[in-house]
């Protein structure tokens, strides 16, 4: 079993909360043995924000979750909490997060983890481009009272 730090876990969890769940499954075909400690459940999580990323916390609404525990074949446990109500996906990622606590865990990071993190930071890439060409720039032009 692996140390793991808490940022380390933290990033490949998000990783495989946002994933496509069919990606996922792509790269994940055959999952190994496991026991169900929380069987995919589906609830909602109240998300908050911040104004300006500086202002106080507000509710800004709910989302739908899934979430679900493992346990592998050496005990080690995975859990998972992933976007939208697709149980196959909870429980694929919280086998994927039992995995990295392993001997198996750089096999996993290059086969699953790396992929759908340049995967996901393509699609940032392509939004913020698509955004970046709405982009208005407003300029105030000088006029002869104004010197």
């Amino acid at each position: 079993m692996n140390d793991v730090s808490p940022s380390a876990r933290r990033n490949w969890m998000s990783t495989l909360s946002t994933s496509a769940p069919g990606r996922l499954a792509a790269l994940l075909p055959d999952l190994p043995d496991h026991a169900l400690l929380r069987s995919p459940e589906i609830g909602a999580v109240m998300v908050r924000g911040r104004a300006g990323a500086t202002g106080a916390a507000f509710n800004l609404g709910e989302m739908t979750v899934t979430r679900c525990s493992v346990r592998l074949q050496d005990g080690v446990v995975g859990h998972a909490w992933v976007q939208g109500r697709d149980k196959d996906h909870a429980r694929r990622a919280a086998v994927v997060d039992g995995l990295m606590q392993t001997d198996r865990a750089d096999y996993i990071r290059q086969t699953i983890l790396a992929p759908l993190a340049a995967e996901a930071l393509a699609a940032r890439r392509s939004r913020a481009e698509k955004a970046a060409a709405t982009k208005v720039d407003f300029f105030t032009m000088v006029r002869g009272e104004d010197r």
